[in-house]
């Protein structure tokens, strides 16, 4: 649950939220909808940092208000706010 808050409280898609965390797409929806059961410590750092938080923020019960993700964000096309940089322009 609190990964989803994070990434709507950042307007972020999951495709997007995966490449901010380093995690395949398929991964971070697993991890999303609570099917993964077993997570190693580094995927949860990995998970917290990509938002600007501690692993104990991240698993605190209420939604740290200083979470910001720590890396610029290329928008997908499905926000159409802006075009994509880099190799990844059509």
């Amino acid at each position: 649950m609190r990964m989803r808050e994070l990434r709507l409280k950042h307007n972020l898609t999951q495709e997007e939220a995966a490449e901010l965390v380093g995690v395949s797409m398929r991964h971070y929806q697993t991890i999303e909808a609570g099917l993964k059961k077993k997570m190693w410590l580094g995927t949860v750092e990995m998970l917290a940092r990509a938002f600007g938080l501690e692993v104990w923020q991240l698993t605190s019960p209420d939604l740290p208000e200083q979470a910001k993700p720590r890396f610029n964000v290329v928008r997908s096309a499905i926000h159409g706010q802006r075009q994509r940089k880099g190799p990844y322009q059509r």
